[in-house]
């Protein structure tokens, strides 16, 4: 088993400073830069379980606070705001590392990072989002995709079967419709938060691990 170093540091950006974490395996391949949700920062359990099982997978991954939670507060920032953060956070993981390098992040995060990418603001070889919220709970619409057609690199997307805001049949349309490069694999009973099943889930490993194996495979192809 490789051996994981963690850094724990700073980033200044334009809506003053947020805590980041940086966890890098040694046997390293690729660096992921990965966004929190809006309900729970950057060191959240789901979150930190991602970041583990990422790792496994030879993934290293900087996660960070955006700045409304860094200030605590509950309103999530505006996509100017969130976009920037971003940017500011690709530059520290890149001051960091020369690995080749990849962006996303759970729900909200992920969201607000295909919005970066569609507006030219970041460089990299590919998209992981978990948890894409296609559209609010019970109210199924495609209007937070609407900007995909603007994202040229390929993208993956790990959905949970049971997500109550990516409705699989519209998820499925809506990504085909916008002609983007994507994969799209669905978790296996899992919901929004990555809550499974237990007694009808299937698949062999957890969820983490099964997400992380299907990142492994959709960044080692484009490294």
């Amino acid at each position: 088993m490789s051996k994981v170093l963690t850094e724990q540091f700073s980033i200044d950006t334009g809506a003053g400073e947020v805590s980041a974490t940086m966890d890098s395996p040694s046997n390293a391949f690729c660096t992921l830069l990965f966004a929190h949700g809006a309900g729970a920062d950057h060191q959240h359990a789901h979150m930190q379980s991602l970041a583990e099982a990422f790792c496994s997978a030879g993934m290293a991954v900087l996660r960070f606070n955006f700045p409304f939670k860094e200030a605590g507060r509950n309103r999530v920032d505006s996509k100017a705001v969130a976009t920037a953060t971003i940017v500011d956070a690709a530059q520290a993981l890149t001051a960091r590392s020369e690995l080749p390098l990849f962006v996303g992040g759970h729900s909200f995060g992920g969201r607000m990072a295909t919005h970066a990418v569609a507006e030219g603001l970041l460089s990299f070889c590919g998209m992981i989002l978990c948890s894409f919220p296609l559209h609010p709970a019970g109210k199924p619409a495609v209007d937070r995709a609407s900007h995909l057609s603007g994202v040229s690199v390929p993208m993956l997307f790990l959905s949970g079967s049971r997500d109550a805001l990516a409705d699989p049949q519209l998820m499925n349309n809506t990504l085909a419709q916008h002609g983007t490069p994507h994969t799209l694999h669905w978790l296996d009973t899992a919901d929004h938060s990555y809550k499974i099943l237990k007694r009808t889930r299937t698949h062999p490993l957890n969820v983490y691990d099964e997400a992380a194996q299907v990142a492994r495979d959709f960044a080692t192809a484009l490294v």
